[in-house]
C-alpha cells in the first residue's frame, strides 16, 4: 500500500498538487494567527527606566469581575482605557520596611510650550530612579547627607551627572535638560511658559541636567508636580531598592506586607509592564487577533483542505472502484489514503511556516505601526504555532480523505466500476441532516446578532458565516444541482457551447459544487467583513454630519487642549458658545462580562452643548447633565445595559475608579459622536492627561467667521488648529481606523486563501475532464466550442458562487448592521462591483488557461492518456 501510495503521488500529479497548494496556504495562516496568539500570551517588554529597581508597585491596569459560582467561579479582567495610579502616600509604608534602602514616587505626564517640544513632566524625587540618563541606582542613606542617589540637599550630584548647572526646582520653577534648553536658547534664570494637563503658567529655569537620553523631560518639585499632572497624592509608579545583602525576592516579600492588597508588586520583565501601561491592551488585540480571528482562519483553513482532499479522491474514484474489483479490502484502500496524506500534508505544511511566519511579522509590524502595540514587542515564534499548523493539515487530511475514500472503498468488487461510473444523485443521510442543522444554527445566531449591540453583534458575524458555509458545503449538490436548473435556462439559448455547459452543469452537480464552494467562500468572507466596515463608516460618517452643529473646530497639534482653552475661546469675540472635548473610554457591565465605551468629558452648560452637538435625544432630556454624578448613553448601548432613563449605570472610568452616574438622556448618534457623555470635571481625574481633544465653537449670529477662526488660532496654547466640521469627522474615523484597517486584513487573508482555494478548486477540476474534452473534440466539436462550453460554465459556476455568497454576506449583514447601527447594510457600489468582477475573472482564468492546455493535446492521445 505504502509503494501505491507513492505511485499515485508521483503519476497524478494535478490532483496531489492542488492539494499541496491547500494545505501550505492552511499552515501558513495558521502558523501566522497562532504565532500572534502566543505572542499575546508570553509579550513582555523589558525594563528600561526601572531597570536598576529591582522591585516596582504600580496600581492594577485592569478592570476585574467574579463571574460564575462555586467550581465555575472565575475571573474577567479588562484592560483600562487610561492609566491607573497608585497612591504616592505609599513610598512612606515601603520605606519603614528593614529591607528598604529608598523608595521613589515616580509622576509622569505630559507637558507643551509653544517655544519647546513636547516634554515629560517629572516630580524632582524622580532624579533618583536609576535610568540611562542618571546613572543612578540609590543603595542606602549615606553618612554625609546625600539622598540615596547621590545628590546632595539642593539637587547637585557628587559625580556631576545630574545637575550641571543651578539648583534644584522650588514651587514655580522648573529644570529644564541642557539639550532642549539650549535648542530653545533659555538659560538658568529665564522664564516660559508651560502648558500641563491642570494648569498653564510661567515658571523660573531654576538650573539645568545633564545632557538626556531619550525624551525631553522638565522636572518640578515634588509637590506640584502632581497638581500639575491632575493626580494630586497619585503616583505612576513606586521604585523601591534594596538595602546592602537584601535579596529581590526577600525585598519583595517586605513591600507585599507594606502595601497590603493596595498595588501590585512588580520584579523582574513585569516591571516593564509598568513602564508600559498600554502592553495590557495590546495583548488584548493580539489574542484577539491571533484567537478569535486565528480560530475562524484556522476553521476555514481545514474546511478548504478537507474539500479539496475530498474532491481529489472523488476524482479517483474509478481507480479505487478498479482496486476494489481486484481484491483490495477496504482497509487496504484507507490506508493507501492515510499514507497519500502522510507523504504530502507534513511537506506542504512545513514550507507554508516560513510564509505564515512572514505574515506574523509583518503584521505585527503593521499593529506597531498603527500605535496598537508598542515598539520593541518581539514576535514570539515557539514551536507550538508550528506543531499545530502542520498537525491541523494532516488531521484535516486524514480525515477528508478517509470520508471521501469510505463510500467507494466499502463498495462490493463486483459493482465498485459501475457505481464509480455514476455519479451519486444526492448526499447522504447524515450529511443532508448536518447541512440542514448548519442552515438552522446560522439562522438562529443570525437573529441572536439581531438583538445584539456593539462589539458582540459583530463577533457573531464570522459565525453566522461559517455555519452557512457549512451548510454550503453539506448540502453542495443539492445547492449545485438548484442553481445548474435555474441559470442553465438562459444558457440552452446561448447556442451549442451554452446547451453543453448547461446539460455538464446538471449531470455533474457534485463537480460544480466544488467549484462554487470555494467561490461562495469568497464572497460570504469578503463580502461580510468588507461591507461590515463599510456600514460602520458610512452610519458614522452620517451622524457626525447631522450631529455636529458646531461652526469651528479647534484642535491642537501638540497632543491636545488644556483645560482652559474653552473658557478662553467663548471669551473671543463672535463666539456664542464654546465647549471643550476630552475623549477618554469607560468600561460597564453587560451579560457578565465588561464592555468598553466611548465616553466624551464635555465642559460647559447643557444648553451650550446643544449648540454645538446635537446627539439626537430620544428619550430624557440633556439639562440634568450639569451635575457630576449624570450620564447620557447611546441608545443600543443602554439597550445592551438594559437600562432606561433615571437608572443608575456602574461604569469603570479611566483609571479603574467606579461610579455609578443617573442616566439623564438616551440619544442615537452615538457610534458617531461618543457612546456616552458625561461632564468634564467627572472624568478629568481619571485619564492618563486631561487634555482636551477638541474644543466646539457655535459662531454668534451675524459674526465673521474668518474673524472668529483667526481670533481662535491666538489661543494660548501650542499648535492651535481652526477647521469646519469635517475635522471633528477625521477624529472620529481616526478613531475607527484600527477596526477598519483589521477587518481590511482579515478579509484580504481569508478573502485570498479562498480565492486561492477557488482557483486551485476550478484548475483540479478541468485537469480532471481531460478524457471528456477528448471525447468532445473527437465527437467533432471544435475548439472554440470547448472553450465558449468552459467559459459558460465558469460564468455559470462564478453566477451561482455570486449570488448565494451575497446571499450569505447579505443575512449576516443585516441583523449585524441594525445592532450596531440601528439601519440597514451599506454596500458601497465600487466595492461591490470590484468583488463581483474579480470572483468572475478568477473563475474564468482559472478554467479558460487549464481547458487551453488540454486543447493543445490530440483528441485521441488525449483520451488515451488518462487510461
Amino acid at each position: 500500500m505504502n509503494g501505491l501510495a507513492r505511485a499515485s503521488v508521483r503519476f497524478r500529479p494535478a490532483s496531489f498538487a492542488g492539494t499541496f497548494v491547500a494545505l501550505l496556504f492552511a499552515a501558513a495562516i495558521v502558523s501566522a494567527c497562532g504565532s500572534l496568539l502566543q505572542t499575546g500570551i508570553v509579550a513582555h517588554l523589558a525594563p528600561e527606566r526601572y531597570a536598576s529597581a529591582p522591585v516596582v508597585v504600580a496600581a492594577d491596569q485592569h478592570a476585574r469581575m467574579t463571574v460564575g459560582h462555586g467550581e465555575d467561579r472565575e475571573e474577567e479582567a479588562e484592560p483600562l482605557p487610561d492609566r491607573a495610579r497608585v497612591d504616592a502616600g505609599l513610598a512612606d509604608r515601603i520605606a519603614r520596611e528593614p529591607g528598604v534602602a529608598a523608595a521613589v514616587p515616580d509622576v509622569a505626564f505630559p507637558v507643551q510650550s509653544t517655544s519647546l517640544p513636547t516634554l515629560t513632566g517629572r516630580d524632582w524625587s524622580a532624579t533618583a530612579i536609576g535610568t540611562g540618563a542618571t546613572g543612578a541606582t540609590p543603595e542606602a542613606t549615606t553618612p554625609d547627607g546625600t539622598t540615596p542617589d547621590g545628590t546632595t540637599s539642593d539637587g547637585t550630584s557628587r559625580d556631576g551627572k545630574r545637575l550641571i548647572e543651578g539648583r534644584a526646582p522650588a514651587a514655580g520653577e522648573v529644570v529644564l535638560d541642557a539639550a532642549t534648553a539650549r535648542a530653545a536658547k533659555l538659560a538658568t534664570g529665564d522664564t516660559v511658559t508651560l502648558v500641563a494637563p491642570a494648569r498653564t503658567a510661567g515658571y523660573r529655569v531654576s538650573g539645568l541636567t545633564a545632557e538626556r537620553v531619550g525624551a525631553a523631560t522638565a522636572w518640578f518639585d515634588d509637590a506640584s508636580a502632581g497638581r500639575l499632572a491632575g493626580h494630586p497624592g497619585q503616583a505612576d509608579a513606586i521604585a523601591v531598592y534594596a538595602r546592602p545583602g537584601v535579596s529581590t525576592a526577600q525585598l519583595a516579600a517586605q513591600v507585599e506586607h507594606a502595601v497590603d492588597g493596595h498595588a501590585l508588586v512588580r520584579t523582574g520583565n513585569a516591571r516593564g509592564e509598568v513602564e508600559h501601561p498600554e502592553l495590557a491592551g495590546a495583548k488584548e488585540v493580539l489574542t484577539g487577533l491571533g484567537g478569535s480571528f486565528g480560530g475562524i482562519a484556522a476553521m476555514t483553513a481545514v474546511f478548504v483542505v478537507m474539500g479539496t482532499v475530498a474532491l481529489a479522491i472523488g476524482q479517483r474514484s474509478r481507480e479505487i472502484a478498479l482496486l476494489r474489483a481486484i481484491g483490495a479490502t477496504p482497509r487496504q484502500i484507507r490506508r493507501t489514503v492515510a499514507t497519500e496524506a502522510m507523504i504530502v500534508a507534513p511537506i506542504a505544511g512545513a514550507l507554508g511556516i516560513l510564509p505564515g511566519l512572514a505574515l506574523a511579522h509583518w503584521w505585527l509590524g503593521q499593529l506597531v505601526d498603527r500605535e496598537a502595540v508598542p515598539a520593541g514587542l518581539e514576535l514570539s515564534t515557539g514551536w507550538i504555532p508550528m506543531v499545530s499548523a502542520v498537525g491541523a493539515g494532516l488531521l484535516s487530511s486524514l480525515v477528508a480523505g478517509y470520508l471521501a475514500a469510505r463510500r467507494p472503498s466499502k463498495a462490493r468488487p463486483s459493482q465498485a466500476l459501475g457505481e464509480a461510473a455514476v455519479e451519486r444523485a444526492r448526499p447522504g443521510v447524515i450529511r443532508t441532516v448536518l447541512g440542514l442543522a448548519a442552515l438552522a444554527g446560522g439562522i438562529a445566531m443570525a437573529a441572536l446578532a439581531a438583538h445584539t449591540t456593539g462589539d458582540d453583534a459583530a463577533n457573531i458575524a464570522l459565525g453566522v458565516v461559517m455555519l452557512f458555509m457549512l451548510c454550503v458545503a453539506l448540502l453542495g449538490p443539492v445547492v449545485a444541482w438548484l442553481a445548474a436548473t435555474v441559470l442553465g435556462i438562459p444558457l440552452r439559448a446561448g447556442g451549442a457551447p451554452g446547451a453543453l455547459a448547461a446539460a455538464n452543469a446538471r449531470a455533474n452537480s457534485r463537480r460544480l459544487a466544488s467549484a462554487i464552494t470555494p467561490i461562495v467562500l469568497v464572497i460570504a468572507f469578503c463580502g461580510t467583513l468588507v461591507f461590515m466596515q463599510s456600514t460602520i463608516t458610512h452610519a458614522s460618517s452620517e451622524q457626525v454630519r447631522d450631529g455636529v452643529v458646531a461652526d469651528q473646530i479647534v484642535s491642537g497639534t501638540g497632543g491636545g487642549l488644556p483645560a482652559t482653552a474653552a473658557g478662553q475661546a467663548a471669551r473671543v469675540e463672535g463666539v456664542d458658545a464654546a465647549v471643550g472635548v476630552l475623549r477618554t473610554g469607560a468600561l460597564y457591565r453587560a451579560a457578565g462580562s465588561f464592555n468598553t465605551a466611548s465616553v466624551l468629558g464635555v465642559s460647559g452648560t447643557p444648553a451650550d452643548l446643544a449648540k454645538v452637538l446635537d446627539l439626537g435625544v430620544k428619550e430624557g432630556t440633556l439639562n440634568g447633565l450639569a451635575a457630576n454624578d449624570t450620564v447620557a448613553l447611546n441608545r443600543l448601548l443602554a439597550d445592551t445595559a438594559d437600562k432606561s432613563v433615571g437608572d443608575r449605570i456602574e461604569l469603570r472610568l479611566g483609571d479603574g475608579t467606579t461610579v455609578s452616574p443617573r442616566i439623564v438622556a438616551l440619544y442615537e448618534r452615538g457610534l458617531g459622536l461618543g457612546e456616552m457623555v458625561l461632564p468634564r470635571a467627572a472624568v478629568a481625574g481619571h485619564v492618563t492627561a486631561a487634555y482636551d481633544s477638541q474644543v466646539l465653537v457655535r459662531d454668534a449670529e451675524g459674526a465673521d467667521r474668518a474673524a472668529v477662526a483667526t481670533a481662535l488660532r491666538r489661543l494660548d496654547a501650542p499648535g492651535v488648529e481652526v477647521t469646519d466640521r469635517a475635522g471633528y469627522g477625521a477624529q472620529v474615523d481616526r478613531n475607527l481606523e484600527l477596526n477598519a484597517w483589521a477587518n481590511r486584513v482579515m478579509a484580504a487573508v481569508l478573502g485570498g486563501f479562498a480565492a486561492v482555494a477557488a482557483a486551485n478548486t476550478l484548475v483540479m477540476t478541468v485537469l480532471d475532464r481531460r478524457r471528456e474534452v477528448a471525447l468532445l473534440r473527437l465527437a467533432g466539436t471544435t475548439r472554440r466550442q470547448v472553450l465558449g462550453m468552459m467559459r459558460w460554465e465558469a460564468l455559470l459556476v462564478g453566477g451561482a458562487g455570486l449570488v448565494i455568497g451575497a446571499a450569505i454576506a447579505w443575512a449576516t449583514l443585516t441583523p449585524i448592521a441594525r445592532g450596531v447601527t440601528g439601519g440597514a447594510p451599506y454596500v458601497p457600489p465600487a466595492a461591490a462591483a470590484a468583488i463581483a468582477g474579480g470572483v468572475l475573472l478568477l473563475g474564468l482564468a482559472a478554467t479558460v488557461l487549464p481547458t487551453r492546455a488540454l486543447l493543445r493535446t490530440r483528441p485521441i492521445e488525449a483520451g488515451a492518456g488518462r487510461e
